[in-house]
């Protein structure tokens, strides 16, 4: 199933080589979980700061169907 998954800040570096912008469609097997996923994409449970699916709080322990946008966002400081 094709999912949407969107890295953004620190974590854009993860993206594929050939992504335009910050997000890209990705095909996953039913019942995968977040952390699976990003584990895929050599992100580290510990650098999310916060998960979004469909604009939703999500834990790395989610699940995706298909259609469905992730959105990950490192820790972010500003001034």
């Amino acid at each position: 199933m094709k999912v949407e998954i969107c890295l953004y800040a620190s974590l854009s570096s993860r993206l594929p080589k050939e992504t335009d912008g910050n997000c890209f469609t990705m095909d996953i097997n039913e019942n995968t979980s977040i952390g699976t996923i990003l584990s895929d994409l050599n992100i580290r449970p510990d650098e999310p700061k916060l998960i979004l699916v469909n604009g939703i709080h999500s834990k790395l322990d989610g699940s995706l169907k298909e259609g469905d946008r992730l959105a990950v966002f490192p820790p972010i400081a500003g001034g």
